[in-house]
């Protein structure tokens, strides 16, 4: 006999240390993810490879993985191909994306920074957005997974934006950066990992060498980001500058110049279409003339150069 005894559980000593209930350790072992455990007598006895076994699951599950990608996973190290280097493949990927650490702020501390006046639905708008989380037993504190991103909502109240067009921003800018991240992910895996993910499992070697190249590629996708936001926002920030301090103060353009519009004329199209419609009324109303123009003299020319009986003209 061994100087340290072996540990045995019952179902439900097994149940009780793993976290998981009897009906899923029975589920898990119908699904052929928890092995047998051996019959003595009218009981069956679970050991500790079946506790690190249901440990495993769980963090797998916890992680975003379905249960039959989980069995593929425990078959291939069951083979002996190994999980090391998966496992660090799915730490790596499942890692934080950014060293920002999250925070706690309170109701009180909330309304201070954005105005003094609670705001139920804004401050429910924010948790459905993920901009605060609600901490179980306790109503007046929220976890901020983000502290930049609701320091900036908070700068953008004070100089006057509502918080129902901060939020509405956040959703349309939310699903452009999604896409963003979706089409990096497609670029890198097609050009980087599909190598490493021939096989399903991914062997050892290679999820350990995928992991290291996440490692090193993660902080791409933002650097990439900020520099072309920052080119873009210096670009269209001049822009914006030049339109709206008018000719007199702009510098040199480098497209045709903003025609200036009669006040009377603004302010009758205003009524008209309403103040957030003049631009797209405008260049309506301006491209309909042109069209206008361009008919008329095509028939003129047509007229001016047609012979008696209305065909070309003898060259």
């Amino acid at each position: 006999m061994s100087d340290q005894a072996v540990a045995e559980y019952r179902i439900e000593d097994l149940a009780h240390h793993s976290g998981a209930t009897v009906r899923t350790i029975r589920a898990y072992q119908d699904r052929g993810l928890l092995p047998r455990p051996e019959r003595r007598g009218r009981s069956n006895v679970y050991g500790e490879t079946h506790l690190a076994r249901l440990r495993q699951i769980a963090d797998l599950l916890d992680r975003g993985y379905t249960l039959a990608s989980i069995k593929e996973l425990l078959e291939a190290w069951d083979a002996g191909r190994g999980l090391g280097g998966v496992l660090g493949l799915v730490a790596e990927v499942h890692g934080p994306w950014t060293d920002e650490e999250a925070a706690r702020i309170s109701r009180q501390e909330l309304n201070e920074r954005f105005g003094g006046t609670p705001d139920d639905r804004a401050v429910t708008e924010a948790c459905e957005l993920g901009v605060l989380e609600r901490i179980p037993g306790r109503e007046d504190e929220f976890l901020v997974p983000s502290p930049q991103e609701l320091a900036v909502a908070a700068e953008l109240h004070a100089a006057g934006v509502p918080l129902t067009a901060i939020t509405g921003h956040l959703r349309e800018l939310r699903g452009q950066v999604e896409h963003i991240a979706s089409r990096f992910l497609e670029f890198t895996t097609e050009h980087v990992f599909a190598r490493y993910l021939e096989h399903v499992p991914p062997t050892d070697a290679d999820a350990a060498e995928a992991a290291t190249l996440v490692r090193r590629l993660r902080p791409l996708a933002q650097q990439t980001v900020d520099a072309e936001l920052a080119r873009a926002m210096q670009l269209f920030a001049t822009r914006h500058l030049q339109q709206h301090l008018g000719a007199g103060g702009a510098p040199a353009q480098t497209g045709p110049a903003p025609v200036p519009l009669p006040a009377e004329t603004v302010r009758a199209v205003q009524e008209l279409v309403g103040a957030e419609h003049v631009a797209a009324f405008v260049r309506a109303a301006t491209e309909r003339e042109l069209q206008a123009r361009t008919m008329n003299d095509l028939a003129r020319r047509g007229g001016a150069g047609a012979g008696p009986q209305g065909g070309s003209p003898v060259r």
